[in-house]
């Protein structure tokens, strides 16, 4: 009972524990199909704004599309989170990132352009454009006498005019090819602080140890995912009842030696004379077995007992010319080399089970009861 009550205020300060620890609204959650979101995010209408930094709250639009939303820069789908790079993906909810760049600022957000390209748009004539490599930016080419293209210099050629000159966080992909009219990708922006990469290359998770602080921690690391304290109650909680169980086994398993041991050696020889005590019947010698009759089949097959038509150790009848042997005792006749054989393992008939007259039926019993008792008899003597 004493064990039982000793385990239960453990496990009570287990799961206050590991409660105060991972605080259950802030469990990583996301709009029904968008990615996961987690520390330094929060949903901003599902979660608290502890369970994230300030500047990290997204949203759900009515799509269930997660919503960044940057001060100068208007509201992006997020595509995608790396957190263990730091890497977010993002796209207009409107399908034209060219139209957005004209006006993109990250200025009091906590992002930066993770690979930033500048680029220039040109706003050229309908012939003017096919000088260029990239592909025309149809979102933005309203006018069917022009076409928005982009450049990444800024030179502006014959034939177009300069609408603007941005720096565009392109992707990896597009900074190192420099196609700076591949537009239709999404944006990638990183951030700085908190510096949560080295927890993540681990295999953990950051997150708040003290909210009012601010300071941030690394949890649920392979193998360190509980807090020493936690460890502690679990060896002791569980090592104290495995400690009284063995000592308890120690014990009965002693007291069963010791009365094991304690047993007359008396005893142990009539137990070993009881199981020698069975009856062994062992077969008949040689000149015994062939002093039993044997008789030749004639052509008719005959025998003294017409019942007796097949041999009952072979299961074989019997057929003319084949030599039978019986056994005097009950007169049951058999194959000669059935019987030979038989008669060498058992003295008893196959049949009836009688013991022929003058077998040699050894009992060892017997010899051992009058030791027993010669030797019983000269103790009490």
């Amino acid at each position: 009972m004493k064990t039982f009550k000793l385990l239960t205020i453990f496990f009570f300060f287990f799961s206050t524990t590991h409660t105060a620890l991972s605080d259950p609204d802030c469990q990583p959650t996301s709009c029904q199909f968008s990615p996961m979101v987690r520390f330094p995010f929060h949903l901003t209408s599902l979660q608290d704004s502890r369970c994230g930094v300030p500047g990290f709250g997204l949203s759900c639009n009515h799509n269930n599309q997660t919503i960044l939303t940057l001060p100068l820069a208007g509201k992006f789908i997020v595509k995608r989170i790396d957190y263990t790079n730091k890497w977010i993906y993002i796209n207009d909810p409107d399908f034209c990132i060219p139209k957005r760049l004209q006006s993109f600022n990250l200025y009091r957000s906590p992002f930066i352009s993770a690979f930033p390209m500048n680029i220039t748009f040109l706003n050229c004539s309908s012939d003017s454009w096919y000088d260029f490599q990239s592909l025309p930016i149809y979102c933005l080419s309203t006018n069917p006498n022009y076409t928005v293209v982009v450049s990444g210099s800024s030179y502006v050629p014959p034939g177009c005019r300069n609408m603007s000159r941005v720096s565009a966080p392109v992707k990896y992909s597009a900074y190192r090819y420099r196609n700076p009219g591949d537009l239709r990708d999404d944006l990638m922006l990183t951030w700085r602080i908190p510096a949560c990469m080295a927890c993540e290359a681990k295999g953990g998770t950051c997150g708040y140890k003290d909210v009012n602080r601010g300071q941030i921690g690394c949890f649920n690391l392979p193998g360190k995912g509980m807090p020493r304290t936690i460890k502690y109650g679990i060896t002791i909680g569980l090592g104290i009842p495995g400690l009284v169980c063995l000592l308890g086994l120690a014990c009965y398993t002693a007291s069963k030696m010791k009365t094991i041991s304690q047993i007359p050696k008396t005893s142990i020889s009539l137990t070993h004379n009881h199981i020698a005590n069975r009856h062994i019947t062992t077969g008949l010698d040689g000149p015994t077995i062939e002093s039993y009759p044997k008789i030749v089949l004639g052509k008719s097959g005959r025998l003294p007992k017409p019942s007796d038509g097949t041999c009952s150790i072979c299961l074989a009848e019997y057929q003319p010319k084949e030599t039978l042997r019986a056994i005097p005792e009950c007169n049951h006749y058999f194959h000669a080399n059935c019987i030979d054989e038989w008669l060498r393992m058992n003295a008893t008939c196959p049949l009836c089970r009688k013991s022929p007259d003058g077998s040699s039926v050894v009992t060892p019993s017997s010899s051992m009861l009058l030791s027993l008792s010669s030797s019983s008899s000269s103790s009490i003597t």
